[in-house]
């Protein structure tokens, strides 16, 4: 048989006390590729044991000083991974088996023996050792990669839970920044609408508590939001003295004129994709429950939903400030002239909603309590809109205050000149 990388790989320990013996096992074993090592007697063999690995032991049972079923026996504590055959003699199968329950002994190999079947047994008893040695391979290879996946795994998942937050992050200041530039193109709108300034910002601050109240997602509350800021931005075009006039008072080629202003403001959105939801709104906002408004003489349901509700909070305001009826109303008289039309011009829901909504702000307001700048701490909550004396919002209500911006109110204060007063929530008070 021509030896084998397999074969060549495994080392067999003759221990036998006749010369002759084991020359006849170095003989028959050589030729197969084993590296075959030889002692005369069990502590010889088990300094072999000490000194160089052994995949399998021939041991045989009687020997002088120490018989082979004591020196297998402490082979297998020692080396107990070693594959151990008995040579023997003896008719008396009882001491036969008690040597193999004491060492363990795989198999028992009777004298005189056929040398094929020698060669057989140790090569069967090989292949298990091989295959349990590929195992304990696998098993150890197994063991380190699923401890380097186990590493990538927490490597992966704080590198993704970083980006994720970078994303968030940027995602965050991306839409800060957004709606930053929407509420500085509504302040530009409204510095044509002279008194009429702040009418958008606290349009779309009434819309949005509206919505929120309606349990509209927080998309689509942003929508409204957004809607309420821009729906006067079809009123650009239009001239000075259209703008500062009543709707009562108008002429009919005036409110011809004015009854464009909400597809013209729909169209001026229509490029910009974030805003095309809210440019739906604009468009709708001037639709009536009963299908009387403009331009698409919607009724009902079919007007979008955030469309009635900015009507709500556009006419409230409208009403208030003269824009709509022929004077000013105050906030009661304009609570009653929606009431009166609910159902009729408004939406039932929309009204209610801004009912509930007006409630909550009118006792927040009431139990607010004004300071200034310098009193100021981190974690306080607006009681209402924080507005200049020309009408540009600075925060809206419920904001919520850091050093940063407690910082710039007191530097905005001593440069311009003047004395803030900040309405704070005690509820929320630090």
């Amino acid at each position: 048989m021509t030896p084998s990388p397999d074969n060549a790989a495994f080392t067999l320990l003759c221990v036998d006390d006749e010369a002759n013996i084991l020359s006849s096992l170095r003989r028959l074993f050589r030729p197969h590729g084993y590296a075959v090592l030889t002692a005369t007697g069990g502590a010889e063999g088990l300094e072999i044991l000490d000194q160089q690995p052994v995949d399998l032991i021939i041991s045989d049972m009687r020997m002088p000083g120490m018989d082979g079923a004591t020196f297998l026996a402490e082979a297998r504590k020692r080396h107990p991974d070693t594959v151990r055959l008995l040579l023997t003699g003896y008719a008396d199968m009882d001491s036969t088996i008690a040597a193999i329950n004491a060492g363990q002994i795989s198999r028992y190999i009777a004298k005189p023996w056929n040398d094929q079947d020698v060669v057989l047994t140790v090569r069967e008893a090989l292949e298990r050792k091989a295959l349990e040695r590929e195992k304990s391979r696998l098993e150890a290879l197994t063991l380190a990669q699923n401890a380097e996946l186990k590493a990538l795994n927490a490597s992966l998942e704080d590198k993704v839970e970083a980006r994720t937050a970078e994303l968030k992050a940027a995602h965050e200041k991306l839409k800060q920044q957004f709606l930053t530039s929407i509420r500085v193109f509504s302040n530009l709108i409204e510095l044509r609408e002279g008194v009429l300034s702040g009418h958008s910002r606290r349009v779309a601050d009434l819309a949005r508590k509206i919505a929120i109240k309606l349990n509209f997602p927080s998309a689509e509350v942003q929508d409204v939001m957004l809607s309420g800021l821009l729906h006067d931005v079809g009123k650009i075009g239009l001239p000075d003295e259209l703008l500062s006039k009543p709707v009562s008072h108008m002429s009919g080629d005036e409110l011809g004129l004015l009854r464009k202003h909400p597809v013209a403001g729909q169209a001026a959105l229509m490029g910009i994709e974030n805003l095309r939801k809210a440019g739906t709104f604009i468009r709708a906002h001037h639709e009536r429950w009963d299908g009387q408004g403009y331009p698409d003489r919607l009724s009902g349901l079919a007007i979008p939903y955030g469309a009635r509700v900015l009507a709500v909070a556009n006419d409230f305001d409208s009403l208030q400030i003269g824009s709509l009826s022929p004077r000013k109303m105050k906030q009661d008289e304009a609570i009653t002239f929606i009431q009166q039309n609910r159902g009729k011009r408004y939406c039932p829901q929309a009204v209610d909603a801004l009912i509930e909504v007006l409630g909550a702000v009118e006792t927040a307001s009431q139990t607010g309590h004004d300071m200034n700048p310098s009193s100021l701490k981190p974690g306080m909550v607006l009681a209402r809109d924080l507005v200049t004396r020309d009408g540009v919002m600075l925060l809206a209500a419920d904001f919520v205050l850091d050093e940063s911006l407690i910082r710039q109110l007191r530097e905005l204060e001593a440069s311009e000149g003047i004395r803030l007063s900040i309405a704070i929530r005690p509820d929320k008070h630090p």
